[in-house]
């Protein structure tokens, strides 16, 4: 397994602008709104060596993990969410985060605030640090220290008892260098693994409290995200690792989705952000329904997002242990058609995420569709069926037009994206588009998938040259 970084403190203390910078990107929220993260958020990072260090030494890989703020909701902050319901119920599951990404940690990353001082939370976690056992493991991070006047106020850290203090400055990069290679050498003693890389990345989409984080809870066999009955509890996008039959895939467990007029806060709207970049860094999705709820407008935004990405989806629909007395599949399919036309091709799983029932079904599907994105058909083959359906069933023209295709080939991968040389491209757009992606999707290895169809204009058609050159003999 690889060695685990985890960063602990208290609320507001920049543990995300710290897990940001150490990771090269903008993964966690950065928000002054105390408790913006609350489950474990991941990733793996490349530390290089220091440059004073021999030419042959070699980067080393871990796994970097963001916590949420330890006592969030008795110590500071905003105790009721907009529904009225109350937050500090989330406290002992944000707690039990963070004691588990400690106990799973090689090397701790305890960071205070250097402008605020030592306070009565800060000793609370060190107390904590030191009744976990082996505080050879904990590293002393002091941030804001924004200028020189502050380095003092850091050195105040040193009271907490963990050795020497690593200033630094999140807002301007200083001193992450430095913290860097302290962390390389941190982590020598250890032998390096390789790494392997995920095949896929999933995307897990749906609104609030359609049970997204049991989904990836249920993968995990163990509580790695918060599940809680008060919706959007999940406030960033959480990527978790998982290997599945020798195979090995992320999943991206997304804020729950509902309409822009009732966000709340400025946190929503970056949430929502975040859910976005995850659909277009994801492979393929899961777009999760509740079937105790009837689809929504928020589902069906979603699986326009969705189609407009060209993702390959996978429909979940979750809870269904709740209704399956009273419902068919049959009717729920039918049910599905009329209300999400847009992704008629999709296939569809029912499970049990409470229950764990059909879980490896959907990650076989999920599987299954990255596949067929990935699969590059032959020009020779695209070029026969396209001008046998033509044959068959051409656009029609006003005016008479006859359509004529000149070339086609698949230009990429992931999505399939088919390339089409024709002498009329307004022809073939709309109605018969829509058509012939049907027929391509009976004929090739792409059928629970989206394809993207490119329509481009021979730059000089030869029978209009033929026209032409008659014209001017006559």
């Amino acid at each position: 397994m690889l060695p685990v970084i985890a960063i602990v403190g208290r609320p507001n203390v920049g543990k995300s602008s710290l897990f940001n910078r150490l990771a090269g990107e903008r993964i966690s929220i950065v928000d002054p709104t105390p408790g913006v993260t609350r489950d474990r958020i991941s990733t793996i990072v490349t530390i290089t060596p220091p440059a004073e260090s021999d030419d042959d030494a070699l980067p080393r890989v871990a796994e970097l993990c963001d916590t949420g703020g330890f006592g969030i909701y008795s110590a500071e902050g905003k105790r009721f969410d907009d529904a009225g319901q109350d937050l500090a119920m989330l406290a002992p599951d944000i707690e039990g985060q963070i004691l588990a990404a400690i106990e799973g940690a090689t090397i701790v990353l305890f960071t205070i605030d250097a402008q605020s001082g030592i306070t009565a939370l800060d000793e609370k976690i060190a107390q904590l640090l030191r009744r976990a056992g082996n505080t050879d493991r904990v590293m002393q991070v002091a941030n804001k220290v924004d200028g020189p006047s502050w380095e003092v106020h850091a050195m105040e850290a040193a009271a907490l008892g963990f050795g020497d203090i690593l200033p630094v400055s999140t807002k301007a990069g200083s001193g992450i260098r430095k913290l860097m290679e302290a962390l390389w050498t941190r982590l020598g003693s250890r032998p390096q693994e390789d790494v392997a890389s995920p095949e896929m990345k999933v995307a897990i989409v749906g609104r609030r409290n359609a049970g997204k984080s049991s989904l990836v809870n249920a993968l995990a066999g163990a509580p790695r995200v918060i599940v809680s009955e008060i919706a959007g509890t999940t406030r960033d996008s959480v990527d978790v690792r998982f290997e599945s039959d020798g195979r090995i895939f992320i999943a991206i467990d997304t804020a729950g989705i509902r309409k822009r007029k009732s966000w709340a806060d400025d946190v929503e709207y970056y949430s929502h952000n975040r859910t976005q970049v995850a659909i277009r860094r994801a492979d393929v999705a899961l777009l999760l329904l509740d079937a105790t709820e009837p689809v929504s407008q928020i589902e069906k935004q979603l699986a326009g997002e969705l189609v407009e990405q060209f993702k390959p989806t996978v429909i979940v629909v979750n809870k269904w242990d709740l209704v399956e007395k009273a419902r068919s599949t049959s009717d729920y399919l039918e049910y599905l058609t009329q209300e999400l036309p847009m992704l008629n091709f999709a296939p569809m799983v029912f499970v049990s995420a409470k229950n764990g029932d059909s879980i490896n079904d959907a990650v076989a599907m999920a599987f299954n569709l990255h596949t067929q994105s990935s699969h590059r058909e032959t020009t020779g083959k695209l070029n026969a069926l396209v001008q046998r359906v033509l044959t068959e069933r051409g656009p029609s023209s006003k005016l008479g037009t006859i359509a004529k295709i000149y070339y086609i080939s698949q230009i990429e991968t992931n999505p399939p994206t088919i390339a089409m040389v024709v002498n009329k491209p307004s022809l073939f757009e709309g109605t018969y588009e829509r058509y012939l992606l049907n027929r391509l999707r009976e004929e090739l290895p792409y059928s629970e998938v989206p394809i993207k169809l490119v329509f481009s204009a021979r730059k000089r058609d030869p029978d209009d040259a033929k026209n032409r050159r008659s014209a001017g003999k006559s």
